[in-house]
């Protein structure tokens, strides 16, 4: 496991710069320059508009750009906002709390939702139970997050404020001006922390069912039974503890995929994250912010999954990696 995970590491950082490579590539392939709003303002001059070029750096070959932002980049520094002009960095920092208290969240909500229903339906096979959380399991995966996240807040925020029953925060991370306190945090991060939940808690539910179903048809399980060991000790020491084995690869896979849907869930909610900072950058074509959060969210991908081999192979010791 050692040697693994240090060829990993070694690894990684070859991984990191053809990472960088493609996001840059992408990115300056895409229609559309940081200037682009003043090309057509009577006002500003055609050499103006160079100057503005030079002083972004956006005048140079393509080449010249990558080896300057690589160069940054292993300095440790992002580049300055061609809109702000901030440091990405800095702006990272502020926002990414929030996405990581957003995510996390919706992590513990999809796991604590998403495992009792998943066996309970595979011990209750084609039972009411197990209809019921197929149907919800399938409506899940079927709804896009932006829908579902507008449907709470059309529910929970709108519709209950107008039957005078308590309501929930429809954006922002705390009520101004005096907001802030952790019941007023919690009561905002509650929406959309089960919006981005709720989707990945479908596509859990039929996968733990499935693992269930699969693990109490084995052997060792009627073993056990044939015993005369206890239904529950049979249930969560033999049939659960091998069907989540393979529930941690995927969780760990599926830790991108919620920071993915974060992007979606804070841009509904006004979540100041780095998934709403990202698609406003875009739309400014921000060059160097979209590059920086571009290349933070593939590095979290290739961390999950280190992170996911990792845990699987000390979850089950049988597991040799070569």
């Amino acid at each position: 496991m050692g040697r693994f995970v240090i060829r990993r590491l070694i690894q990684l950082p070859w991984l990191v710069l053809g990472i960088t490579l493609i996001v840059f590539a992408i990115v300056h392939l895409t229609p559309g320059s940081p200037i682009d709003e003043y090309r057509f303002d009577p006002n500003v001059k055609p050499a103006d508009l160079e100057s503005l070029k030079k002083t972004l750096g956006i005048d140079k070959p393509l080449p010249e750009q990558y080896v300057t932002w690589i160069t940054q980049l292993a300095h440790g520094d992002m580049g300055i906002s061609l809109k702000t002009y901030r440091p990405v960095r800095q702006t990272l920092q502020e926002r990414v709390g929030n996405t990581l208290v957003l995510t996390l969240t919706a992590l513990f909500l999809a796991l604590i939702i998403a495992i009792p229903v998943g066996v309970i339906s595979a011990i209750k096979r084609n039972t009411l139970f197990d209809y019921l959380a197929t149907i919800f399991s399938t409506l899940g995966q079927a709804i896009p997050s932006f829908w579902l996240g507008l449907l709470l807040i059309l529910f929970f925020a709108v519709q209950f404020q107008s039957w005078g029953l308590p309501w929930l925060p429809s954006g922002g991370t705390q009520t101004l001006p005096h907001g802030g306190d952790p019941l007023d945090r919690a009561k905002h991060l509650i929406l959309p922390a089960l919006t981005l939940a709720l989707v990945q808690v479908a596509r859990w539910i039929r996968y733990i069912r499935g693992q269930m179903l699969e693990v109490l048809n084995q052997d060792y399980v009627r073993t056990a039974r044939a015993k005369g060991v206890d239904e529950r000790t049979v249930m969560m020491r033999h049939a659960f503890r091998n069907a989540s084995l393979p529930l941690i690869t995927l969780v760990g896979l599926d830790i991108p995929v919620l920071f993915a849907g974060a992007t979606i869930t804070e841009t509904i909610f006004s979540w100041p994250g780095v998934g709403s900072f990202i698609v406003e950058s875009a739309r400014n074509r921000d060059y160097t912010v979209v590059m920086g959060l571009a290349l933070f969210f593939a590095i979290v991908t290739v961390l999950s999954n280190l992170l996911a081999d990792v845990f699987y192979g000390v979850a089950d010791p049988r597991v040799q990696y070569e």
